[in-house]
């Protein structure tokens, strides 16, 4: 997912690194490890996929990330997010999958999941 180069510090104090991004058209960026291939893998995405996964750079992320929800965090579906794990070989979320944070907490829904579970990003992880 591409984002404008603005959106990159050292231009914007609150986006990723720039040194993690890549180049993918005149004015767009994306993180490393997102700009192609059968199973994208960002730079900030720690853990294994499909077991438990976490964003290294969550309060950097950039605004495709911070805008990608995983399916029914929001109590909707999200096709990007199911897209996004069938390129790891994992199945989408299902409502039952997803277990709300305690208040003031972000905590991604696939967490704890092992198996087959959730990766992204998201927010670096997948969905």
């Amino acid at each position: 997912m591409a984002f404008h180069w603005s959106l990159a510090a050292p231009y914007h104090p609150e986006g990723p690194d720039e040194a993690l991004t890549v180049r993918v058209r005149p004015f767009e960026l994306a993180m490393r490890g997102t700009e192609g291939g059968s199973a994208p893998r960002c730079i900030g995405l720690q853990g294994e996929v499909g077991r438990r996964v976490a964003c290294r750079l969550y309060e950097r992320r950039p605004p495709p990330c911070r805008e990608l929800m995983p399916s029914w965090e929001d109590g909707r579906p999200s096709p990007q997010c199911d897209r996004a794990r069938a390129r790891h070989g994992l199945p989408p979320l299902r409502p039952a999958d997803f277990t709300p944070a305690p208040p003031g907490e972000h905590t991604p829904p696939w967490a704890g999941e092992t198996g087959g579970g959730a990766a992204d990003g998201g927010r670096a992880g997948l969905g």
